[in-house]
């Protein structure tokens, strides 16, 4: 399965870049980046950021902002 690695202990699949690494990337960032910036933080391809940054948005975890042709990820307020 790409993009997963399975645990040893379990035999189950875990995810090779969960999504908090994505939101501690985007706070190291403080707070607001573009996909790209994300991408090479994590150590990971620009799709597969950009896909979990879509499903962190979706999940009300993170706020999107369109800015022209981009978007712009950023830390919603709790």
């Amino acid at each position: 399965m790409p993009g997963a690695n399975r645990d040893d202990d379990s035999g189950k699949y875990t995810e090779k870049y969960p999504p908090d690494a994505f939101i501690a990337a985007l706070e190291a960032e403080g707070g607001s980046a573009g996909t790209q910036p994300i991408a090479e933080r994590v150590g990971c391809s620009y799709e597969t950021a950009y896909k979990k940054l879509c499903s962190l948005a979706d999940d009300g975890e993170i706020d999107r902002q369109k800015v022209g042709n981009a978007n712009l990820w950023v830390i919603g307020d709790e």
